[in-house]
């Protein structure tokens, strides 16, 4: 079942870049923005990143952390990172579970491959709460940066 506005995000704990664990839970306090991408290194997914790296200091101005999260390994992860100077977390969702407690998950994707994350957004407040869901069923198309952003000016009134 779909997660709604209003409803608590599921907690977490997944491994970033650096092999350090990062829950959900222990970013209580500031607003968070997760970005669940299916692959590293397509066009897609590159350009959406970039263009959070691109605006990180828009997101920080709304006190927002942003996270990225596939189903790629730690190491795929790492080098995609590197390779375009991503400055925000990048989380393995390897076992493929926060991307299916968050129904951002494909049974089937492209070339026959199961299990990989949908492009998907969601921000999430100081207390946890989810105040924006954008589950994309078309990996080509981008997240609505633009109500993203709105959502988070919403939250520092």
């Amino acid at each position: 079942m779909a997660l709604q506005i209003g409803q608590q995000a599921p907690d977490f704990t997944l491994f970033n870049t650096e092999k350090k664990e990062i829950s959900l839970s222990d970013q209580k306090g500031q607003n968070l923005l997760l970005l669940f991408f299916p692959l590293a290194f397509t066009s897609v997914c590159t350009a959406e990143l970039c263009s959070v790296r691109d605006n990180l200091k828009i997101y920080e101005g709304l006190n927002a952390k942003p996270f990225g999260i596939s189903v790629d390994s730690l190491h795929t992860l790492k080098k995609f990172k590197e390779e375009q100077a991503l400055n925000f977390e990048l989380l393995s969702d390897f076992n493929k579970e926060v991307s299916k407690a968050y129904d951002a998950l494909y049974d089937t994707f492209g070339y026959g491959m199961k299990g990989v994350s949908k492009r998907a957004a969601f921000v999430i407040d100081e207390s946890g709460i989810i105040r924006y869901a954008e589950v994309l069923e078309n990996a080509s198309l981008q997240p609505n940066f633009e109500a993203i952003r709105e959502a988070l000016s919403a939250l520092k009134v």
